[in-house]
């Protein structure tokens, strides 16, 4: 004979849940919708970017069979290639098999080089990784200590040293940084490398002595043992990211300064020093852990910019990268590879924007 619980609100009959098991099931609930919704958000975003990439290609005043075939083909040879890339079919049918293709890896081939496409971005886009990287490190490591001292010692000689370097950061164009740069530490001094990824004799040993595993010049020969392949790429990668970083410094010093101006107003930081906790402790972990919440929304964007900013920096210093692979190919016509590696840099922005989301969420509680 089963007995129940009189006292139960909810009557006779119904089993009590446990107050752990209600709340677990409510957590799953709420993360499957994150989930949910990031997947769809992804989905949405990326149909978005090819519907771009698609009509950008339909309202370009160039020919695309041309590109192909060349200016003294038959009208024969021209009808034959446009039929052969799908050219003379109704638009939401090339549209839809150009999503089929991108689905499937399949970029097309690159009349600029005569790869495939992908071949070309999986060579390119890996040293572009690698600069912007190293410059956005290079940013974070100048560019947050240099905001907290400006707002520490706001209105002082060292805060307008600090806003005065992030000013020139903002007004020098970087061509023109790039080429002094060149000028200065590489023809007059002679501390730094030409242009290139690597030396001549160098990238005969990459190419012929280093297995590729990532496609990067500074982890494939790490991992290889090619230390004299290494220690040159490191060199030659120096003096561009100092360039690019030197960009990504001063907006992040900047935004730093302001978010900290921001939370040493704040009554909390008034509180702690009534309490007699330590200055450094106050400003280094108390204000600067409630910046890093919007800085690092801050610092992920300027990334993903420099990603796809670094054009003139690639192209002063002869780095092969995807700007200076697109570049190349816009000047030629090469529809494939500029579609390509446009849509890759934008799969990227939109990737890393969703990236700085889930930080954000992970961050600060209340966005939970």
């Amino acid at each position: 004979m089963t007995s129940t619980n009189i006292d139960d609100p909810r009557g006779p009959g119904r089993a009590r849940i446990p107050p752990s098991r209600g709340r677990s099931s409510r957590g799953l609930v709420r993360a499957a919708r994150r989930v949910a919704s990031f997947v769809f958000s992804l989905a949405v975003t990326l149909f978005g970017l090819l519907l771009v990439t698609f009509l950008i290609a339909r309202v370009v005043p160039l020919d695309p069979v041309l590109a192909v075939v060349g200016d003294r083909a038959t009208q024969a040879q021209y009808d034959a290639a446009r039929v052969e890339l799908g050219l003379d079919r109704p638009i939401p049918e090339q549209f839809v098999r150009y999503v089929g293709d991108v689905l499937t890896g399949d970029l097309g081939t690159a009349n600029l080089t005569g790869q495939p496409v992908l071949k070309d971005i999986g060579r390119t886009f890996p040293n572009t990784l690698e600069l912007a990287t190293f410059a956005t490190i290079l940013g974070i490591v100048l560019g947050i200590p240099g905001g907290v001292v400006g707002a520490v010692y706001q209105g002082r000689w060292p805060d307008q040293v600090i806003r005065v370097v992030g000013l020139l950061g903002y007004s020098m164009p970087v061509f023109w940084l790039g080429l002094v740069a060149l000028l200065i530490f590489y023809g007059i001094l002679g501390w730094a490398p030409g242009p290139g990824r690597l030396d001549v004799t160098q990238q005969f040993t990459y190419e012929f002595d280093v297995t590729r595993y990532t496609g990067s010049v500074i982890l494939d020969s790490a991992l290889s043992g090619a230390w004299d392949v290494f220690r040159n790429a490191v060199a030659h990668l120096i003096l561009p990211a100092a360039v690019l970083g030197y960009f990504s410094m001063a907006y992040i010093s900047r935004m730093t300064r302001s978010f900290m101006l921001e939370q040493l107003g704040q009554e909390y930081i008034t509180a702690a020093r009534v309490k007699g906790v330590p200055e450094w402790r106050v400003i280094w972990v108390h204000a600067l852990g409630n910046a890093m919440v919007p800085l690092i929304t801050v610092i992920v964007l300027s990334y993903a910019a420099l990603l796809e900013g670094s054009v003139l920096t690639e192209t002063v210093f002869a780095w092969p990268g995807l700007g200076l692979y697109v570049t190349q190919a816009l000047f030629a016509a090469d529809f494939n590879a500029v579609l390509g590696g446009t849509l890759v840099i934008g799969a990227m922005f939109i990737v890393l924007n969703l990236l700085s989301d889930i930080l954000y969420t992970i961050v600060d509680p209340r966005a939970r």
